[in-house]
């Protein structure tokens, strides 16, 4: 199993606004199954960990950016690391956790088997599993868009390697291995 944190950033380094709009990056044009698409890392992720302010935002925004469609876009079990009390979305296998990325890894691991963990966010998450040394990778796909403030894509120190580099529509997706 592998931890994989893929997002989206602007390209200087948001992956929302102070507002927790991602309105900036719904209105780009990129190919869902072409390189760093969802449809082809889909496959790949056999559990989620993501952060209570994506949880929210799901909450607030899922069914309008999937008109008709189900408001939880996920198949696979997911954890929010959380201490507020929230409400699950009916039906999903949705994990409220306040433990550490340290004590939520041993079930995290044993959960997504032979597939990946998806770091759906945000930025802080992702920090958390690095400093944690459990940060395997970032693909991220950089839009040709600025905003000057919001939610940092990775607010910590990491090294990284460059592992490749694609287009898809307009943005550019790279994949980096953590370095430890």
């Amino acid at each position: 199993m592998r931890v994989v944190y893929y997002t989206a950033t602007t390209l200087d380094g948001f992956i929302a606004t102070e507002d927790h709009s991602l309105d900036w990056l719904l209105s780009r044009e990129i190919d869902q199954s072409g390189p760093g698409g969802f449809e082809p890392f889909a496959p790949t992720i056999g559990a989620i960990a993501m952060g209570a302010n994506t949880y929210v935002w799901l909450q607030e925004h899922g069914e309008a950016e999937q008109p008709g469609g189900d408001p939880w876009p996920y198949d696979v079990p997911a954890w929010v690391f959380t201490h507020r009390d929230l409400e699950p979305f009916p039906g999903k296998d949705i994990r409220f956790t306040s433990a550490s990325v340290t004590e939520a890894m041993p079930e995290l691991a044993a959960t997504a088997g032979d597939r990946d963990l998806w770091i759906v966010g945000g930025g802080g998450l992702a920090a958390q599993f690095a400093e944690a040394g459990a940060l395997d990778e970032v693909q991220v796909a950089i839009a040709p868009v600025t905003i000057g403030a919001g939610a940092p894509l990775l607010p910590a120190h990491v090294e990284l390697r460059l592992e490749s580099v694609s287009q898809n529509g307009e943005f550019v997706v790279a994949t980096y291995a953590v370095v430890r």
